[in-house]
């Protein structure tokens, strides 16, 4: 699987991984403010995006289409640096694989369990039939009563294109992930990574729970956990200029 990416910069490898329901340019402000130093890499995970759609969507092969595309753009190793469902994805890929992976950056998801968060955001935009709309403004009208918050309603219209024929469809794989939501919201596992790592909050989401504290350095003992204040789950998109100040400080250190 030959995964769709997008590349800023020069340097050392920094690989950004997106979300549930995201895709490479969500990432695009903070890729572009790292790629003064570094080769930043963000790919659209496998049934996102532009990348092939398949009939699956576990950890373990979104790891593996992590690994492959690694060793495909001949890449020994990378730091990785994944928000929410694409941070659990980092941290299966550096407990399969640590040799791959430098240090770990995850945003806002801790590697246990989820909670369900998205089962109504799921049945909404299964009940939009995008053949029968006309304009974006008729999706965002359908969506309105059933996604209310105007942010993630905005977050979500962007994966709305056109096929060849004119009529809106999704970029992304919505029957594979609403099939496979229970495998996004499942825990990681693998022997522990040793390396350094580092989790960010924000201390308006409940991602991050100071009980999810013991499983984090028990899998990553190196881990530092910092919160980002007047952040919500994402982050990114929160407070980007303090995220970047973050990511910059543990990146530079030797």
């Amino acid at each position: 699987m030959e995964l769709y990416f997008r590349e800023f910069g020069a340097g050392k490898p920094v690989i950004i991984l997106h979300g549930l329901f995201g895709f490479s340019d969500n990432w695009q402000t903070i890729a572009k403010s790292l790629a003064s130093q570094y080769l930043v890499i963000t790919p659209d995970l496998r049934n996102h995006g532009r990348s092939p759609h398949t009939p699956s969507h576990t950890y373990t092969e979104l790891a593996e289409d992590i690994r492959l595309f690694m060793e495909n753009h001949w890449m020994h190793s990378a730091v990785l640096i994944g928000h929410s469902m694409g941070g659990k994805v980092a941290m299966q890929m550096a407990l399969s694989y640590p040799d791959m992976v430098d240090k770990l950056i995850v945003v806002d998801i801790a590697p246990g369990k989820a909670a369900d968060n998205h089962t109504g955001i799921f049945e909404a935009l299964l009940e939009t039939d995008l053949s029968a709309m006309q304009t974006r403004g008729d999706i965002e009208n359908f969506l309105v009563a059933r996604i209310p918050d105007v942010g993630t309603r905005q977050f979500l219209l962007k994966n709305i294109t056109r096929n060849d024929d004119g009529k809106f469809a999704w970029k992304m794989n919505l029957p594979v992930l609403w099939r496979h939501f229970s495998d996004i919201l499942d825990a990681v596992t693998g022997e522990p990574f040793d390396k350094p790592a580092l989790f960010v909050r924000g201390d308006r989401s409940d991602y991050i729970k100071e009980a999810d504290t013991s499983l984090i350095k028990t899998l990553f003992p190196q881990a530092e956990i910092t919160t980002i204040e007047n952040a919500g789950h994402w982050v990114h998109a929160d407070k980007p200029n303090e995220l970047i100040a973050v990511l910059s400080e543990f990146l530079d250190r030797n």
